[in-house]
């Protein structure tokens, strides 16, 4: 009896120990099933602008895919195809588009979506513009610049629709293009009016009618965002400021050379300089102007004791340019020095956390459709036949571009690769002495 009940008690000892052995297994298997599921959820949790915006693995670059001298002549869902190869290769995961009118925008966003269907990898994101126009804008009466285009109700209800459509790909929604700047005499309005639609969209965002985490903003001129002159510190852009889920502005030290040119200009204590030395001192010059106008906008919203992100809207450099900028005017248009403030404002805002939606992916011919040579027309990395300006030429090296085509030519160097023969079109800037001699 004694062995017996021993051996009974074995045998319990050892059915508790499986039994501890078997429902640690469970739990073991339950908590790594959980584990994954968490893990599974993390991967596929859906980015959001803020997740976006300042972050060095979402580039940004401005993205019009236009070949022809006129915007009738829309891109096919065929090209927009290759140019969102051609982007995602350079590393672009974020693009920003300027109106909703023409179809463009919506095809854009039909050939990401297709795209991330067939590789789920495959990451782009959209700032999606909204134009905004005064009364009278782009026609033969004077534009009203107190009133707005009855056109902007239904823009911007085709902007919210494409919002609604596409909230795994439209993460902002911009309101106006250097709407508000004066110099925009074509077409400009009052901040009331960029307001009044900032406001309707953060209250259909409020009552579950665009996604909640869609950010609202406006792309302008520094100085309209305050960081010019004190005639645009308004009320209403008081109002704005603080409307807007972040701002995003524009500086163009490009420009500048020639408007302002006092920065740019080799001060006379530089002259002694090798040419290269004072091409590169110039370029140096540029990257601190962009940054003193973002310092701007920034001192401007923190005086209104506002705490939000400010991100670049825009900022870019042509590499040709028959007027202003040119061999006869201020001497800033080649590829060269392209190249070098491509690079200074990658560096510059990748390490502040600033958003850089770069000026431009690719030249777009329309925008001087009467000069070949005019600057708007050559501000992008690429030309139209998909040539790798010089700012990219060592990826092209790198072989980044192998396979992929734009207009059926496979992505090449401008120059042939000849840097000597680039450089042949490289002038440095004129020295203060120089243009004081001039005027």
């Amino acid at each position: 009896m004694a062995l017996v009940k021993k051996v009974t008690r074995m045998k319990s000892v050892k059915e508790i120990l499986l039994m501890v052995v078997i429902l640690i297994g469970v739990i073991s298997c339950k908590e790594e099933k959980r584990t994954e599921t968490e893990d599974q959820k993390q991967s596929n949790k859906e980015v959001t602008a803020k997740d976006i915006l300042g972050n060095p693995e979402y580039v940004a670059i401005s993205y019009g895919g236009y070949r022809a001298t006129s915007r009738e002549v829309q891109p096919t869902l065929e090209e927009l195809e290759d140019d969102m190869k051609i982007l995602n290769a350079l590393g672009i995961k974020v693009i920003r588009t300027y109106n909703v009118q023409l179809a463009q925008a919506s095809n854009i966003l039909k050939v990401i979506r297709k795209m991330k269907k067939t590789d789920p990898d495959f990451e782009m994101y959209v700032m999606l513009g909204a134009w905004i126009d005064c009364k009278n804008a782009w026609t033969d009466q004077a534009p009203d610049h107190n009133l707005e285009s009855e056109q902007n109700e239904e823009e911007i209800a085709r902007a919210v629709a494409l919002a609604n459509e596409y909230p795994d790909i439209v993460k902002v929604l911009a309101v106006g293009n250097e709407a508000m700047v004066r110099w925009a005499e074509s077409y400009y309005v009052q901040p009331k009016v960029i307001l009044k639609w900032v406001n309707r969209l953060q209250d259909l965002k409020k009552a579950g009618k665009l996604p909640l985490d869609l950010w609202i903003t406006s792309s302008d001129d520094f100085a309209s965002w305050g960081g010019g002159d004190d005639s645009y510190h308004t009320e209403d852009l008081e109002r704005l400021v603080k409307a807007v889920d972040y701002i995003s502005m524009h500086t163009y030290p490009y420009h500048y050379s020639h408007y302002v040119p006092e920065f740019w200009l080799i001060p006379e204590e530089e002259e002694s300089l090798s040419e290269m030395e004072k091409i590169d001192a110039a370029m140096l010059r540029a990257k601190e102007m962009a940054i003193s106008k973002y310092d701007s906008v920034s001192n401007y919203v923190k005086s209104l004791g506002v705490d939000k992100p400010i991100h670049i809207g825009e900022t870019g450099w042509a590499s040709i340019s028959s007027g202003y900028y040119g061999p006869n005017g201020s001497k800033a248009t080649d590829e060269y020095k392209q190249a070098a403030y491509h690079r200074h404002m990658r560096e510059w805002t990748d390490a502040a956390g600033i958003a850089c939606f770069y000026f431009e992916a690719f030249n777009e011919p329309w925008k001087d459709a009467h000069n070949k040579k005019g600057s708007e027309n050559h501000f992008g990395l690429f030309t139209v036949d998909g040539q790798a300006k010089y700012a990219l030429w060592e990826m092209v090296d790198q072989g980044v571009f192998d396979g992929l085509t734009r207009n059926g030519k496979p992505i090449t160097k401008t120059y042939g690769g000849d840097k000597e023969a680039m450089m042949q079109d490289v002038l440095v800037p004129p020295t203060k002495r120089e243009q004081a001699v001039a005027h």
